[in-house]
């Protein structure tokens, strides 16, 4: 099995900094989108200290417990930041790697991973938000104000004083598979249908990464925008 794979950031229109860190090898690969909470320090900070860790900490083949080993450290390290900076420090964390058997997905947040393979674009991961459990549940319209204002109540991310546990899920690639992990910047300004045309085109990942954050700059680059495109 052979795996090609790009990553890409923009800054777009709302924050005069890139709130957002992501970081990709391919040869073991190791692919991590995390999205900070707000825009001072602590948000900054929580997102590169919880990538540097998790880089630290991971390797391929992962495990169960190596994931949430390496997921409570940055727990731990972003918490303590937290308590020193007396303020919002906070982000969330997606990550793809290798295991024993398929790829080990770590989903806490609500950055998101999702999965083209024979024409359907499947989201793999839950958003750890009340907008999610509201429309899970049906409290709310999904386009209402209500919906919108909840999709910033993450019910968990890296930083939470319960320092909850990430998602760990197992998944069995397959020749032709296109894997995209993104952050908000670019779920909630592409949409699905416009996501599904790129990711199915025949193009290198690092073109189809390009097209994802020009239609999310296009569509009004209301946010911090990034995209990991793996190829199997």
């Amino acid at each position: 099995m052979s795996i090609s794979a790009a990553a890409g950031s923009e800054i777009g229109n709302r924050y005069r900094e890139n709130y957002d860190v992501a970081h990709l090898s391919v040869d073991p690969l190791l692919a991590i989108v995390a999205d900070g909470m707000g825009d001072g320090r602590g948000s900054a900070m929580a997102g590169r200290t919880t990538v540097d860790t998790v880089v630290e900490l991971l390797s391929a083949p992962a495990t169960a417990k190596s994931v949430r080993e390496a997921v409570a450290a940055a727990q731990r390290r972003v918490g303590e930041i937290g308590a020193e900076l007396g303020e919002l420090t906070g982000c969330t964390l997606t990550a793809l790697v290798p295991g024993a058997d398929g790829f080990l997905i770590a989903q806490v947040g609500d950055s998101r991973v999702y999965r083209l393979r024979d024409g359907l674009l499947e989201l793999l991961t839950t958003d750890h938000t009340m907008a999610w459990l509201g429309a899970v549940h049906g409290w709310y319209p999904f386009d209402s104000p209500q919906a919108s204002s909840a999709r910033y109540q993450l019910t968990r991310y890296i930083g939470h004083p319960a320092r909850p546990e990430p998602d760990v899920l197992t998944v069995f690639p397959r020749p032709g598979d296109v894997f995209l992990l993104c952050t908000d910047g670019i779920a909630e300004q592409v949409p699905y249908h416009r996501m599904l045309e790129i990711l199915g085109q025949p193009r290198s990942p690092e073109e189809l990464v390009w097209q994802l954050l020009a239609d999310a700059e296009a569509a009004g680059g209301r946010d911090n925008a990034t995209a990991i495109v793996v190829r199997v």
